[in-house]
């Protein structure tokens, strides 16, 4: 596996927006962090890790909470929670001897901007055509 440092997406500026992909061809480093990103959730253990972390009540998940959801060893869950965390998809506390993660808004709200059709209608999110 690379060691390549991953770019955290949405950390720039309010002026700083990023092209749609229908309005602008991404330039190399947006298409390479995007790519990351994609690739995190390419996985459906780590997509279902996500979901369950964004859908909490209170916003975030002990991690004692999401193992048993899964037939997969605890290093398995927290390496995947890793690459989740690496994507700048979640962040993590420790609590004493627990971890509590909680999903970071700032990325899949990017995720959406750049996926969203300009002037779409709210109404035909989720459909297709």
């Amino acid at each position: 596996m690379s060691k390549q440092e991953l770019v955290v997406l949405g950390q720039d500026t309010a002026d700083d927006c990023c092209p749609t992909l229908l309005t602008a061809p991404l330039d190399e480093e947006t298409a390479t962090g995007l790519a990351r990103v994609f690739k995190a959730l390419g996985d459906p253990v780590r997509l279902r890790l996500l979901s369950m972390i964004a859908s909490r009540n209170g916003g975030e998940i002990c991690v004692c909470d999401l193992t048993p959801a899964f037939e997969l060893s605890q290093p398995t869950i927290s390496h995947h929670l890793k690459l989740l965390k690496q994507a700048g998809l979640i962040d993590s506390e420790r609590r004493g001897t627990w971890v509590y993660y909680r999903l970071l808004p700032r990325t899949t709200d990017r995720l959406a901007a750049v996926l969203t059709r300009p002037g779409a209608p709210a109404e035909s999110v989720g459909t297709t055509s």
